[in-house]
């Protein structure tokens, strides 16, 4: 069972300081009039999380704000993510039906009609914890039901609707960057949601979840670089490497949630080896080689790229989360560090701020399993 305790006791904070820090985060994304980045549409009934970057709401950041209000008990907001998300962005024919479509403006309208995996996998995770604290209602909040359909899809796609590709390669077990890849995303690995998925999804599916879940920890150590421990943003699946979108850098930003990831499985699941090793190589690379809070982007052996760090405030947040996993020197530093670091002002805040509130969610022990 997983064992929830505040990391921040660490470096001298109470239970309540943690929670009422906690708190503040929450009513800062979602009720802030200068810096919230959730939104209730004119008519009230549904809401959005804006990319304040891009101006559209994303699967990403919609599937991430169920899981915030999932986890600080806001059945109000959730169930209205949730309507928006069914309404503007589920996909109801054509070789993506089942699927959400991973961009929408703030009225709705397309941007693109593809979807995105990591987004299908939190809407599956948040479901499910939703149904487990609240119960199933009346469709779309059957939540369970919900939970297992787009599952369902995720893996069988190709056999429900012509033309249609899985999310995930049934073969390797791996999830795929976009459903047509032959090629994955190492943050999109989150080996402690299949393991829960192996109890919780269409029975004939749960020994693939199984499967998937070792796998996924497998490909992490795999992509992971054994002195730095960084992840390249986008990966083969033999781990190297992939540059697309004109990037030639590796560790950019999809690549921050990898250790955040690496945190929770070991929170929810106990520990691998392997991973908590990338964790703590991480943070060892980050506070030796690294002004705090000054970042660039890098190759996977720590060659400093000449395009800077979009989302710095995400750095920080997410090797602070790898302090759960790590036993290395400096995890008490980056407890402080994180502590010491405000929630992302500003255009940029939406990315930022997401990876900031999980980090601190799981560090203050209310990070759970429903």
């Amino acid at each position: 069972m997983a064992e929830y305790k505040n990391m921040f006791s660490l470096i001298g904070k109470s239970d309540a300081e943690v929670k009422e820090r906690l708190n503040q985060l929450f009513q800062t994304i979602f009720f802030d009039e200068e810096e919230r980045f959730y939104f209730d549409t004119p008519c009230g009934t549904m809401g959005y999380m804006l990319d304040t970057g891009n101006i559209d709401a994303r699967t990403e950041g919609m599937s991430y704000g169920m899981m915030m209000t999932v986890q600080m008990d806001r059945k109000d907001l959730f169930d209205k993510l949730w309507l928006f998300t069914v309404t503007h962005m589920l996909q109801r024919d054509g070789k993506y039906q089942g699927y959400f479509a991973w961009s929408v403006n703030r009225d709705g309208s397309h941007r693109a009609e593809g979807p995105a995996p990591d987004g299908e996998e939190y809407f599956a995770m948040a479901l499910f914890f939703a149904s487990a604290r609240w119960g199933d209602g009346e469709a779309p909040y059957d939540y369970s039901v919900q939970a297992r359909e787009i599952l369902r899809h995720c893996v069988h796609q190709d056999e429900i609707v012509p033309g249609g590709d899985p999310m995930w390669n049934r073969e390797n077990h791996y999830i795929k960057f976009i459903p047509e890849s032959p090629y994955s995303d190492p943050s999109y690995h989150l080996p402690h949601f299949y393991q829960l998925f192996a109890d919780r999804a269409n029975a004939e599916d749960r020994a693939f979840w199984a499967k998937a879940a070792q796998a996924s920890r497998e490909y992490i150590a795999l992509s992971s670089h054994p002195a730095t421990g960084m992840s390249p943003e986008y990966a083969e699946y033999d781990g190297s490497p992939r540059h697309m979108f004109r990037k030639s850098m590796d560790y950019y930003s999809d690549a921050y949630r990898v250790v955040m990831n690496i945190a929770l499985d070991h929170l929810w699941m106990g520990e691998t080896e392997k991973l908590d090793t990338v964790a703590e190589n991480l943070q060892k690379f980050f506070y030796e080689n690294t002004e705090f809070g000054v970042y660039g982007s890098y190759m996977l052996d720590g060659t400093v790229h000449p395009e800077p760090a979009m989302h710095p405030v995400a750095i920080t947040a997410t090797l602070a989360a790898g302090s759960i996993a790590s036993e290395g020197p400096y995890k008490k530093e980056w407890l402080q560090r994180l502590w010491d670091t405000p929630l992302r002002k500003g255009v940029r805040r939406y990315y930022d701020n997401c990876l900031y509130f999980f980090s601190f969610l799981m560090l203050s022990g209310e990070y759970k399993i429903y």
